[in-house]
């Protein structure tokens, strides 16, 4: 019996020493988070005066509403990227390389499909879209021009839609560190081949297509390094590809994607409210400052982002001390990584503004504070969030995001009629108070009681169940 007495040690001290190596690894993709994330804040910082006088303010104001579209569009991978990273941090954590190629290549397979008939679907009929009433163009921007630069963001945005998978893989197989530092190298790359292309003096066209050209390149070359390097076993294969396990797969990212609409339709939908109750004019006045300000958001997605696969782990586990202590420390960081910056911003923001654009926006300090308290209220739900992803429970999450979304667009569209765009993000916070903080802090304590039994089952010193 002493062998299994040797085993039991073993398993004993495994456990005890994976709550530091996942706290490590978490706090490892912190800090390559943050160098990410000050690669994508310096490129805005820099192109936005360089680019602004070189398009116009309508030209500009186009590009940002496009933009803004395509980030609506966010649900184009079918949840199949949140789906794959749920499903692939317990197969890592087992070792379980079959299962997991088995999800990658039914997802790679499935967005590859989907992005090459999406593509032949917008270029076909691209001719019948009324792309100047979608933007509600006017001014001197021609309907050639609006139409040549919807195609080129949408192609080049679903190009990357298989692509971007990588970065999911990645985070599973606890890669978020090299992650993050790709996700850099593509805003660096950007910043200085759109610099290149306004320095030769060369059309705005070729500005936006160089643009919307790196993410995709970057991504392509990084999912070539990451499975010839070291991850062969789980590569994507056609022959891989399994009907139980797509399933398996298809089925939790159903969920997954339905969320991924009503976030995305909730979030980015801003820009083009402004410009339909105010106009193309009023949009640069907003999305500038927005868009500094959403940096802040991007750098708590990514801190928080690499809890996802920890907390499935830990679940798993059944860890539910570890879940609640880190969640608890992840809370007080997100909201000091938004509120610390923030308030820096609405201090000296039109004094930043003034001296850094070329062009005048004003330096509304209302419409500052209203975006940094968005910011800050998503920053706060944003560990919990994560809990919940973890554990596959997307229903509370669904139910406050559809709320929201059915009250914000309509008091974000009255909000900017009577009181300017300063009102937009105040309307959106009060919103997101009312209707996504309940529910985020529901579906949590769900996800908690959930998984009652199995940390019962670890105290005991029972197996628990993968």
């Amino acid at each position: 019996m002493s062998w299994r007495v040797a085993e039991r040690a073993g398993h004993a001290r495994a456990a005890h020493r994976r709550p530091h190596d996942r706290t490590r690894r978490l706090l490892s993709g912190v800090a390559t988070a943050l160098v990410s994330r000050a690669a994508g804040f310096v490129a805005p910082i820099v192109l936005v005066p360089v680019t602004l006088p070189y398009f116009g303010t309508d030209l500009y104001g186009l590009w940002m509403a496009v933009a803004a579209l395509v980030g609506m569009a966010s649900f184009a991978d079918l949840g199949l990227g949140s789906g794959l990273m749920t499903k692939l941090a317990p197969c890592h954590a087992h070792g379980d390389d079959d299962r997991a190629r088995g999800y990658i290549s039914s997802a790679y397979l499935t967005l590859s499909l989907l992005a090459a008939a999406m593509i032949t679907l917008l270029w076909l009929f691209a001719g019948g879209i009324p792309w100047t009433s979608l933007f509600n163009v006017s001014g001197e921007v021609t309907s050639g021009q609006t139409r040549l630069i919807a195609l080129m963001c949408l192609t080049a945005f679903l190009v990357n839609v298989p692509l971007s998978l990588i970065t999911r893989v990645q985070y599973a197989y606890q890669q978020v560190g090299r992650s993050n530092i790709w996700q850099a190298a593509a805003s660096l790359t950007g910043l200085v081949l759109v610099l290149a292309v306004v320095a030769a003096g060369l059309s705005p066209m070729l500005v936006i297509a160089t643009s919307v050209a790196v993410p995709p390149l970057v991504n392509l070359v990084n999912t070539i390094w990451f499975f010839r390097r070291g991850h062969r076993r789980i590569r994507p294969r056609l022959g891989a590809v399994d009907a139980r396990t797509a399933w398996e797969l298809t089925r939790l990212s159903g969920l997954f994607f339905v969320l991924t609409v009503v976030m995305s339709l909730a979030t980015n939908a801003d820009t083009l409210v402004i410009a339909h109750a105010l106009g193309l004019s009023a949009v640069a006045g907003f999305v500038i400052p927005a868009k500094l300000l959403a940096q802040l958001g991007q750098l708590v997605v990514l801190v928080n982002v690499p809890l996802w696969p920890a907390n499935g782990d830990a679940l798993a586990q059944g860890q539910l001390s570890w879940v609640r202590h880190t969640t608890r420390r992840m809370t007080v960081l997100s909201v000091l990584a938004a509120a610390v910056p923030s308030v820096v911003l609405v201090s000296f923001g039109d004094w930043l503004f003034a001296a850094w654009l070329p062009v005048s926006i004003g330096g509304d300090r209302w419409l500052l504070a209203g975006l940094a308290v968005w910011w800050v209220l998503q920053a706060a739900l944003s560990p919990r969030f994560m809990v919940q992803n973890a554990a596959g429970v997307v229903v509370p999450q669904l139910v406050g995001w559809v709320a929201f979304l059915a009250l914000s667009i309509l008091g974000k569209w009255y909000g900017a009629r009577w009181f300017g765009v300063t009102a937009v993000p105040w309307v959106g916070a009060a919103g997101y108070a009312l209707t996504v903080l309940p529910a985020a802090l529901y579906g949590y304590r769900r996800t908690l009681r959930r998984h009652r039994a199995p940390a019962a089952q670890e105290r005991k010193g029972e197996p628990i169940a993968a």
